[in-house]
């Protein structure tokens, strides 16, 4: 039998009023059809859901237990229906987010509890991987948003929106003899030896270190080289090389490394941070990008 949410809701009313008329008058219909209606649910159930009697109705026992059913199959349904439009609005469900390493400590924790306070029904699930394999998770559609670096190389069919841009400062090891400037230029760092970004890894911020020292009037003496900004540091903590790295990163205490600001306007002297998605991205998705970018300095998209 069909328990459409009009019959159940016709019995549970009728069960209150316990009396044909009066229940009739609150469901705005006639007596007649509600006591065929009944009369049908009880044959349909095949047993006896209500005693009549000249003053009213009273539940029998299995009509009690029929109420009790009735009610909580409609608060299923409202349940059902409730949750159905809250992640077809974006207010519920599970995002997949990608994050580089060093993001992790600078920004997520307070977008993470940015989300818990507006979008308490999201569950984001965190994946740490370069950006370049990131970028490649969102196009496959492995991931739903990521958070990369140097989002120049994203293929053109992703939507890309810069989340931050970073000034590059020089990392320095602590014994090093401009540790302690105010600022330098990069050509004072022209016989230094450097720690590179690999370019398969970090390709954008790889050709930034070659152009920016290029501008300068020399090339950067590789004498290592990292396919991650930890490994970047490790380098240079360890005082074997010097480095360009996101000025975001001297807010973190690293052992033996001195961040020191470089002079002049070089476009090739910043780095940004960009969000990337699939252009059908779901509504949850595109309500936790609009949070991640009210919460931040920047927001312009590019290709959305």
């Amino acid at each position: 039998m069909d328990f459409t949410k009009r019959l159940l809701q016709q019995f549970l009313v009728l069960a209150e009023e316990q009396h044909f008329g009066r229940a009739a008058e609150r469901l705005s219909m006639s007596q007649p059809p509600l006591s065929q209606t009944i009369k049908r649910l009880e044959g349909g159930l095949g047993v006896t859901l209500l005693e009549r009697g000249p003053g009213g109705v009273r539940l029998t026992p299995a009509g009690a237990a029929f109420a009790a059913e009735a009610q909580r199959m409609l608060d299923v349904r409202s349940a059902a229906i409730e949750r159905v439009q809250r992640v077809a609005h974006g207010l519920e469900g599970d995002v997949r987010v990608g994050y580089v390493s060093i993001l992790s400590y600078r920004h997520l924790p307070g977008l993470l509890r940015a989300a818990a306070r507006e979008l308490p029904g999201l569950r984001i699930r965190l994946h740490q991987e370069s950006s370049v394999t990131l970028a490649e998770m969102i196009r496959s559609g492995t991931l739903d948003l990521a958070f990369i670096r140097d989002p120049s190389p994203v293929s053109e069919e992703l939507a890309v929106h810069d989340f931050v841009v970073e000034r590059i400062v020089a990392a320095l090891p602590h014994e090093h003899r401009l540790a302690g400037a105010g600022s330098i230029d990069l050509a004072d760092l022209r016989d230094d030896d450097f720690v590179l970004p690999g370019a398969t890894a970090l390709p954008a911020l790889a050709q930034q270190a070659q152009l920016a020292c290029r501008a300068s009037g020399f090339t950067p003496r590789g004498r290592a080289e990292a396919d991650d900004l930890t490994g970047l540091l490790s380098y240079v903590s360890a005082g074997l090389c010097v480095s360009l790295l996101p000025q975001d990163l001297r807010e973190f205490p690293i052992p033996g490394i001195a961040f020191v600001p470089l002079r002049g306007a070089s476009p090739y002297l910043e780095t940004t941070v960009a969000a990337v998605h699939r252009p059908g991205a779901d509504a949850a998705v595109r309500r936790l990008l609009d949070l991640c970018l009210r919460h931040t300095r920047a927001g312009v998209p590019r290709g959305a």
